[in-house]
């Protein structure tokens, strides 16, 4: 059955399938030989290397000059060395509720995406509905949610899993009817049928545009992770709480060390899903020449 990767079309000046004519590889691409060494080249890494400099003494000045707001990086590392076991146990609470909210969420808006992408009156129901959900202040829900559902995780589950609920429906739900219409028109001929057409086109047509919303939403569920516990009452654990605490407490340096680790932790998710992408999508425009 033919797919949306196997349809091709013929160029003007050979007469030949493009998908025969085999691209030259880009530079950066992920397949090309000298983009694996890449990493060492100065002009690769020295810029961020200069930036990171360039910011540790700005910070440093301003820590000098505003030792109320800002602590020295110093103080910092030592926050961290003193108890890393502290930070480390409340990273992966909220990592855990970061990935399972986002998990409820991508199952949610996957299934909605695909009732709004095929059927019209769903699209005219739920969109409204989405939009308003959308611009409505979560931070003001979480009370809402403690008082239904108790001081347990169910509260900070449900505030990350909405943060993250409506990018991956807008996305996936372009992506699902962002089909050339020339491919549509080779699955009537044959009588495929709309679940056939739904998971050999409609799906792999909005895996670029899911990918999209993933590097939005993954480094976005640490931030629904940590609004959540800072303002659901009754959470102990999380680095959102350890912040709320460390605050009250003018514990600057705590403060700041679990605010690294927070920034540390959305880094490495949007490496992951940018790394997955790159690897699942080699086909795809989007992918050729990236160099993230």
């Amino acid at each position: 059955m033919v797919t949306v990767g196997d349809y091709v079309s013929t160029t003007p000046e050979t007469g030949r399938a493009a998908a025969d004519v085999a691209p030259e590889p880009s530079r950066f691409s992920l397949r090309h030989p000298k983009s694996r060494l890449g990493f060492v080249r100065p002009r690769v890494w020295l810029p961020l290397v200069l930036m990171i400099v360039v910011l540790g003494a700005l910070w440093e000045w301003g820590a000098s000059s505003m030792p109320y707001l800002l602590p020295k990086l110093s103080a910092i590392g030592r926050a961290l060395a003193d108890d890393p076991g502290y930070y480390l146990d409340n990273a992966l609470v909220t990592l855990w509720e970061a990935l399972l909210g986002l998990a409820i969420g991508f199952a949610a808006a996957f299934v909605l995406a695909v009732l709004v992408s095929e059927l019209p009156w769903a699209r005219r129901a739920i969109m409204p509905v989405a939009v308003v959900l959308n611009v409505t202040p979560l931070v003001a829900i979480a009370p809402v949610l403690v008082v239904a559902f108790g001081f347990g995780p169910e509260p900070k589950l449900i505030v990350t899993g909405l943060i993250c609920f409506f990018p991956i429906l807008i996305n996936t739900s372009v992506g699902l009817r962002a089909v050339p219409p020339a491919v549509v028109q080779v699955y009537r001929t044959v009588n495929a049928s709309r679940l056939e057409m739904l998971w050999w086109i409609r799906v792999p047509s909005s895996l670029p545009f899911l990918f999209a919303a993933l590097r939005i939403v993954f480094p976005l569920s640490i931030v629904g992770a940590v609004v959540a516990e800072m303002s659901a009452p009754g959470a102990a654990e999380g680095l959102g709480t350890a912040i709320s605490l460390a605050s009250t407490m003018n514990q600057l340096a705590v403060v700041y060390a679990s605010i690294a680790i927070l920034a540390l932790m959305g880094s490495l998710l949007l490496l992951i899903v940018t790394t997955v992408e790159r690897r699942m999508l080699h086909w795809h425009e989007s992918t050729q020449g990236a160099n993230y």
